[in-house]
C-alpha cells in the first residue's frame, strides 16, 4: 500500500476484515454502513480496482460511473450474481471472486442452523431467559423434544465445496448423503460420504434434512416453492445457506406456519435485509443475518486473496480467482 497521491486507487465499498494490502496502490473505503447507490457511484470515479461485497450491485452504469481507467471488479464472496458479468467483459473489465475461503464458515453455519431447528434452540434459549422455567417447574421428559439426526439422510442441493463440506460434517452423526447437481461428483460418490446422486424430486422426498448450496442463477430462482416443500416430510428441515430468491420465502412461511415440515434455518432471504414478516414470529425457525461465512479466519483470508486478486489486476493479468 502507498501514500502516494498518482498511484492506483483500491475502492472498497464496505469496511472489510484485517488490512487490505496492494502493493504500489492506495486504498480507500467507502464506510461501514450501507452505502446508497448515489454514493457508490460518487465514489467510484477514479477507482482502479474495485472491491465489491455480495449485495453491492455492479453493473453497466457504476462501471460507466468509474471511468475507462478501472482495471478490474474484485468480489468479497464467492457468488457474485450481484455482478453483471457480461456488462464486465464488455469493457475488458475482470472480475474476481472469493472460494474456498468461505467454504468452512458457511459449512459450519449449516449446521449451526441445521442443530438449532432440529433441537428448538431459538425457543428454548428465549424460554429458559424468560423466568417461565422458573415458574413452570422442572421439564417433564415427554416435554421440549427434538428431532433426532443419528442415521438420518442428509439431501445437499448443489454439489460444490461448501455441500461437500456440509456434507462431510454429517458423517458424525452416520447420516446417509444425497446430492442433487446437474452432473454426477464423483468425489461425492467416493468414501467417506458414499453418497447418491438423486434427482430434486426423490431427494426431497426422502430427506430428513436439505441444505442448499446452490448458485442463484435464473434457473435455480425459487428452485424450492410451494410444490417441493409439499414433496418434503412432515419431520423434516430446511436450511438455506446459499442465497434467499433460491427459497419462495410466501411458501416457506405457509408450511411453517401450517407445521407440514418441522423447521427452518435460513441465513439468506429472498428480500434481505428485510425478513418476510411472516416468518418473524415463529418458534420453528432459525434465522441469522447473512454472517454464513463470518468466521474470523477465513473473513481475514477474503481480504487476502481479495489482494492477490488485484495485484494481478493492476499488472494486467487474469486473476487468482476469475470468474465469468
Amino acid at each position: 500500500m502507498t501514500t502516494d497521491d498518482n498511484a492506483p486507487v483500491i475502492g472498497i465499498f464496505r469496511t472489510i476484515p484485517g488490512e487490505l494490502v496492494v502493493q504500489g496502490a492506495r486504498v480507500e473505503t467507502l464506510g461501514a454502513g450501507l452505502p446508497t447507490r448515489e454514493q457508490q457511484l460518487e465514489f467510484s470515479r477514479g477507482k482502479t480496482v474495485l472491491v465489491s461485497c455480495f449485495s453491492d450491485r455492479v453493473d453497466g452504469e457504476l462501471l460507466d460511473a468509474a471511468g475507462p481507467q478501472l482495471k478490474g471488479v474484485c468480489n468479497f464472496a464467492v457468488g457474485y450474481d450481484n455482478i453483471d458479468v457480461a456488462a464486465c467483459r464488455e469493457r475488458g473489465i475482470p472480475v474476481s471472486n472469493t472460494p474456498d475461503a468461505v467454504t468452512e464458515g458457511t459449512a459450519d453455519a449449516a449446521w449451526l442452523l441445521i442443530m438449532a431447528t432440529a433441537r428448538k434452540l431459538i425457543a428454548a434459549d428465549r424460554y429458559a431467559r424468560s423466568g417461565q422455567w422458573a415458574d413452570d417447574g422442572p421439564i417433564g421428559m415427554a416435554e421440549w423434544l427434538g428431532m433426532d439426526l443419528t442415521g438420518r439422510t442428509l439431501l445437499i442441493v448443489g454439489a460444490g465445496r461448501i455441500g461437500y463440506a456440509t456434507a462431510l460434517r454429517s458423517q458424525g452423526w452416520g447420516m446417509r448423503v444425497q446430492y442433487v447437481a446437474r452432473s454426477p461428483h464423483i468425489e461425492f460418490e467416493m468414501s467417506p460420504l458414499a453418497a447418491q446422486r438423486v434427482t430434486l424430486e426423490e431427494g426431497l422426498r426422502q430427506a430428513d434434512v436439505v441444505s442448499i448450496h446452490t448458485p442463484l442463477t435464473d434457473e435455480t430462482r425459487h428452485l424450492i416453492g410451494a410444490r417441493e416443500i409439499g414433496l418434503m416430510k412432515p419431520t423434516a428441515i430446511l436450511v438455506n445457506t446459499a442465497r434467499g430468491p433460491v427459497v419462495d420465502e410466501s411458501a416457506l412461511a405457509a408450511a411453517l406456519k401450517e407445521g407440514t415440515i418441522w423447521g427452518a434455518g435460513l441465513d439468506v432471504f429472498e428480500h434481505e435485509p428485510r425478513v418476510h414478516p411472516d416468518l418473524v414470529g415463529l418458534d420453528n425457525i432459525t434465522m441469522m443475518p447473512h454472517i454464513g461465512s463470518a468466521e474470523k479466519r477465513w473473513r481475514e483470508e477474503m481480504t487476502r486473496m481479495v489482494g492477490r486478486n488485484a495485484e494481478r489486476m493492476l499488472r494486467g493479468e487474469r486473476p487468482v480467482n476469475p470468474v465469468g
